[in-house]
């Protein structure tokens, strides 16, 4: 019988990881390890930069979350500057967030995660990718989700400079602003958006809510967690993806924190493992107790899901309706079910397309006052913003000249990091018993990480492209089997 399972690589995310999974002499799992083995160096190599170059170059920590990875920079930089952006800049910035939000999160969907519920969990390998998809739900369903794709990140493009890695945002504004013939081009696609996002949930209402072996799954013990909850909210207490203050909830949903992100230091701490680059954020105030969940535990996870337990509500009409539902069929807030997630996605799928639809609207867009000239010295900076995959911060400090002398970036993914490692060993222990493993069982151990849509490309960056590495191997006796070594 095999005892050491690898999954190497991981699927369908971005990035690059593996999970490990030893068994015990009954077959059944030991320990499962998920691994992340790169090291991110942006952290390092920013120093001795000039500021205003940091919105330009974070965004290369990724290709897929270059968008919020550039918001996030630019609110810090309009702090560090001590500088406040005109409202026609803000509106800009946030239209352009609610872009990449829909499109990022309609590309999970189709691409990544949704592969396990649209062909099936068990599905062969060969056909649970997009390719699949497409078999299962036509190609004219196909040429939708790139048609809108397309048109939407035609808007990020435009307004951006760039459809990946953006580079419109200054310290004080954005570089560009809205045409009225590009106003009206927008009015005309957030209507296209907002037709989307109901079919899309109009998809997933009949693949997955209505099928029931799919539902067990979503509501079902192997895929749950009891854990606190982030998420960045309006002053209503309803989910802002772009601006407002970051909110922690219990896990019975009792407001635990309600903070500006300047002051992320005082609630939010990093801890590390020696058998992963990734770095484990959890809850100061609750302190870090190892991998287990629960109301004495400082893990704490966000991202769709996430944002949806830590407020009341969305701030959009169809939104609302579509929150509503979702919590009465999951038995009430906040819901602890992992897969979920792809829920949770779905609604912020249609928040971003009616969000797009009010900034659209607005003629206060079309200001041509779009950015406010910084007059002081630069200190220190700290800025938020809600990515697809949670909570991102990004934290500057500068010389008088400007030059970065530290960063501290907290992205997305290293929010969710510790509870992603408890997902997936929960997953291996419920579904691999007496050594019994198949390839649709080791997906199914995939989905507990798919769910949160990670993007480990963002919460770990090789500085020179490959660094040295000794995996030591050790069984169920402690006692070492083999090394690898890549020096």
């Amino acid at each position: 019988m095999e005892r050491h399972i690898k999954i190497d690589p991981i699927t369908r995310l971005e990035g690059h990881g593996r999970v490990e999974i030893f068994l015990d002499a009954n077959g059944d799992v030991d320990k499962a390890f998920f691994q992340v083995p790169e090291l991110r160096g942006f952290e390092e190599f920013c120093k001795g930069r000039l500021a205003e170059d940091l919105a330009r170059i974070t965004p290369r920590i990724c290709g897929v979350c270059s968008t919020t990875h550039h918001m996030a920079s630019g609110k810090a930089l309009d702090d560090l500057y001590h500088v406040e952006p005109p409202p026609a800049a803000r509106k800009i910035r946030e239209l352009l967030n609610s872009a990449f939000m829909f499109e990022d999160h309609t590309l999970h969907f189709f691409y990544l995660g949704g592969p396990d519920f649209i062909v099936g969990p068990q599905a062969a390998k060969a056909e649970r990718n997009i390719l699949g998809v497409l078999s299962k739900v036509g190609l004219e369903i196909g040429q939708k989700v790139i048609d809108i794709r397309r048109k939407v990140r035609l808007v990020i493009e435009k307004q951006g400079g760039r459809v990946i890695h953006p580079v419109c945002n200054v310290p004080g504004g954005v570089s560009k602003g809205v045409t009225p013939e590009d106003r009206a081009q927008y009015q005309e696609l957030a209507g296209e958006m907002l037709a989307f996002a109901q079919f899309v949930l109009a998809t997933f209402e009949k693949i997955v809510l209505k099928n029931s072996e799919y539902l067990e799954l979503i509501t079902g013990d192997i895929y749950q967690h009891r854990t606190y909850y982030m998420g960045t909210v309006d002053a209503q207490n309803k989910v802002n993806l772009y601006d407002g203050d970051l909110r922690v909830v219990t896990p019975d949903g009792a407001e635990f924190a309600r903070f500006k992100a300047r002051d992320y230091l005082q609630h939010i701490g990093e801890h590390v493992e020696p058998w992963s680059y990734v770095k484990f954020a959890y809850l100061k105030n609750v302190g870090w107790q190892g991998f287990v969940d629960g109301k004495t535990s400082g893990i704490y996870r966000v991202a769709p899901l996430a944002r949806l337990n830590a407020a009341d509500g969305m701030a959009t009409p169809l939104a609302q309706e579509q929150y509503t539902k979702m919590f009465a069929r999951l038995g009430g807030k906040p819901a602890h079910n992992t897969l979920a997630y792809h829920w949770a996605r779905l609604i912020e799928v249609l928040y971003a397309a009616e969000r797009f639809q009010e900034l659209a609207n607005d003629a206060e867009i079309c200001s041509p006052h779009i950015r406010t000239i910084p007059t002081e010295i630069p200190t220190e900076g700290i800025g938020s913003v809600e990515a697809p995959r949670g909570t991102l911060i990004h934290h500057y400090r500068t010389d008088p000249q400007g030059k970065i002398t530290a960063v501290n970036l907290i992205v997305a993914t290293t929010n969710n990091a510790a509870a992603i490692c408890m997902s997936i060993e929960k997953a291996a222990r419920k579904l691999i018993r007496s050594g019994k493993v198949t390839d649709g069982i080791l997906n199914m151990v995939e989905m507990a990480f798919r769910a949160y849509d990670p993007c480990f490309a963002c919460a770990t960056h090789s500085l020179p492209g490959q660094m040295p590495l000794v995996v030591a191997i050790y069984n169920d006796r402690h006692d070492l089997i083999n090394e690898v070594r890549r020096d």
